[in-house]
């Protein structure tokens, strides 16, 4: 991946981009925007999307403040109370998978939200680690265990889908003048606590300010964090296949306390 940063643009490009790999990410935003539109989590703009490129607005980069923080988590709120026509949808007219970060992302409407967490977001990328070995086998039965209770609906709530971010780790997230801006999403139908998570799981500035203000908002239960680990098997997964060993270590031990 290749970029290029003009006075009022951001280009990025990918030679070998694969079928839709700008079109995903563009959907999403347009998909968020929308939100955004209503008091959602702002997003970049885009100006153009080809098969190899995608050219974006240029953020102009500003501190993190305390005050901005606690907007994203509100705002976060807001985007995911839009909502979703399924656990597992893409945005409106997708008829293809996506992608998270190169990897592929399954795009499949689910009823239930444990049914399609286990099924597309845990299970295709624990095999793959699996078959890689970068998940022990262990580690493998545990998410097997997790995947079970999933589906069973052990922790399934009354919240329907929400219009998620989809990967939202802190460098996803852009501070400029006006507040935070997000960027690059994987965006579907989710459950709102996954983005939540991941901001958790790879860090971002004032982290505890944007889960409170988020939980207010959103009215999330007082045990909230007690699922937290749940949430964050997928992104772990994911780099389990791509970045080694040491992520499908960590993500055996969170499936320990799950399974």
């Amino acid at each position: 991946m290749t970029s290029r940063t003009d006075d009022n643009v951001f280009v990025k490009r990918r030679a070998d981009a694969p079928r839709n790999f700008f079109a995903w990410e563009a959907a999403g935003l347009a998909w968020l925007g929308i939100a955004a539109a209503t008091g959602g989590a702002a997003v970049v703009g885009v100006r153009e999307v080809g098969e190899r490129h995608i050219t974006l607005d240029r953020i102009e980069p500003a501190r993190p403040t305390r005050a901005a923080a606690e907007a994203l988590g509100r705002a976060l709120a807001i985007t995911h109370a839009t909502g979703a026509a399924a656990f597992g949808s893409g945005p409106p007219g997708w008829e293809d998978d996506g992608f998270i970060g190169r990897q592929g992302l399954a795009v499949r409407a689910f009823p239930r939200w444990g049914q399609f967490y286990a099924t597309i977001r845990l299970l295709p990328y624990a095999t793959a680690a699996d078959r890689q070995g970068t998940l022990s086998q262990a580690g493998a039965r545990l998410v097997d265990r997790v995947c079970d209770r999933l589906v069973a609906g052990e922790f399934d709530d009354e919240r329907p889908p929400a219009r998620i971010h989809g990967d939202l780790w802190g460098g996803n997230v852009l501070y400029s003048p006006t507040g935070a801006v997000l960027i690059d999403p994987a965006a579907h139908g989710g459950h709102g606590q996954t983005d939540l998570a991941m901001l958790e799981l790879f860090g971002t500035p004032h982290l505890e300010l944007v889960q409170n203000a988020y939980a207010e908002a959103a009215e999330l239960p007082a045990d909230w964090r007690d699922r937290t680990g749940l949430h964050q098997l997928h992104p772990l997964l994911v780099h389990a296949v791509t970045h080694g060993p040491s992520y499908g270590r960590e993500a055996a031990a969170v499936a320990l306390q799950y399974a």
